[in-house]
C-alpha cells in the first residue's frame, strides 16, 4: 500500500530517483523561471520578440517601479489585505466553533450536518456564479469589498470545519471529562482547553486560507469591477492592453502578488509543518 524504501544497496534505483526528482522539480520550476526572466527584460526586448531567449537589454528596476507608478497596483494590494484578512479570520473562528460542537457533542443530525459541510466543497464555483451575483446585487453589495469578505467566509468555511472538527476530535476525551468535572462551561473548555492544543493546526489552516483567498481570481472578477475593490489577481489583467501586452511587467505584477503568501509561509512554516502533522502519531 505503501512505497517501500530504496535500499542502500540498490545503488543504480538510487541514481535513477535522485535524477527523477531533479528533473521533475525543473520541469515544475520552469514557468516560474520564464515568469522571472520575462520580468528582468526592457520593454525593447519584449516588442522585438525575444520572449524565450536570455534577455538582450535589462529592465529590473523600471519594471517593478513601473508596477507601482503606472497602475494601481498599491490599490489594489490594500484590496486584498482588506478582503483577506478579515476574511481568514471570520472563517477561523467559524470553523473551530462549528468544528468544536461536530466534534464534541452528540445530537439528532450531527452527521448530516457535518456532511452538508463537507458536501458544499464539492460544488464547482461555476455552477454558483450567477446566483451569487445575482444576490450580491440585491442585497446592495455587489462591486464591494464586503461582497468577496462574505462569499469567502461562506465558501471556506466547509473544508475548515472539516479540518477543524477532525483535529478537535483527536483530542483525547479525558481532557474534557475533567473540565466537566471542574465545573467549567462548554464555552470555557473551548477557550482554556482546545484552543491552546489546535493552535498548531489554526496556523496551518490561516496559512491555507490566506493563501486560497489571497489567489483567488474567479470570484474577484465576478464580485468586482471598479479598481477601488479590485484585490491584486483581478488587477493584474489592467496590465494587458486591448492591442499589445507588456508581458514584462505583467510578469513583474505576478511576482510581486506572489510575494505576502510565501513570506508568511516561511515565517510560519514551524506552525504549518506541527499543524499537518499534529496527530498523526498517538501515544
Amino acid at each position: 500500500m505503501f512505497p517501500r524504501p530504496i535500499p542502500e544497496t540498490a545503488l543504480w534505483q538510487r541514481r535513477f530517483y535522485v535524477v527523477a526528482v531533479l528533473a521533475v522539480l525543473v520541469f515544475w520550476l520552469c514557468p516560474l523561471f520564464a515568469i522571472l526572466l520575462t520580468s528582468l527584460r526592457s520593454t525593447t526586448d519584449v516588442m522585438s520578440g525575444n520572449l524565450w531567449g536570455w534577455p538582450t537589454e535589462f529592465g529590473l528596476v523600471d519594471n517593478y517601479v513601473a508596477v507601482f507608478t503606472q497602475t494601481p497596483m498599491g490599490r489594489y494590494f490594500l484590496n486584498s489585505l482588506i478582503i483577506t484578512i478579515p476574511s481568514v479570520l471570520g472563517v477561523l473562528v467559524l470553523s473551530t466553533l462549528a468544528g468544536f460542537v461536530l466534534a464534541r457533542f452528540r445530537f439528532r443530525g450531527n452527521m448530516l450536518l457535518f456532511a452538508l459541510f463537507v458536501g458544499g466543497n464539492f460544488l464547482p464555483h461555476q455552477i454558483m456564479m450567477i446566483p451569487v451575483r445575482d444576490l450580491m446585487v440585491r442585497l446592495g453589495l455587489y462591486d464591494t469589498q464586503a461582497a468577496l469578505i462574505i462569499f469567502h467566509i461562506a465558501f471556506q468555511t466547509g473544508f475548515a470545519t472539516l479540518f477543524m472538527r477532525n483535529f478537535i476530535a483527536a483530542l483525547p476525551d479525558d481532557l474534557f471529562q475533567a473540565a466537566r468535572v471542574e465545573g467549567a462551561s462548554p464555552f470555557q473548555t473551548l477557550l482554556h482547553v482546545v484552543l491552546p492544543l489546535v493552535r498548531p493546526a489554526m496556523a496551518a489552516l490561516a496559512i491555507l486560507l490566506f493563501t486560497f483567498i489571497w489567489n483567488d481570481y474567479f470570484w474577484a472578477v465576478v464580485l468586482s469591477v471598479s479598481d477601488t475593490v479590485k484585490p491584486v489577481t483581478a488587477g493584474l489583467a489592467n496590465l494587458r492592453g486591448e492591442y499589445v501586452s507588456a508581458w514584462n511587467l505583467i510578469s513583474a505584477g505576478t511576482l510581486v502578488v506572489a510575494i505576502p503568501p510565501v513570506v508568511m509561509f516561511f515565517l510560519m512554516q514551524r506552525h504549518f509543518i506541527a499543524g499537518l502533522t499534529m496527530g498523526a502519531v498517538k501515544g
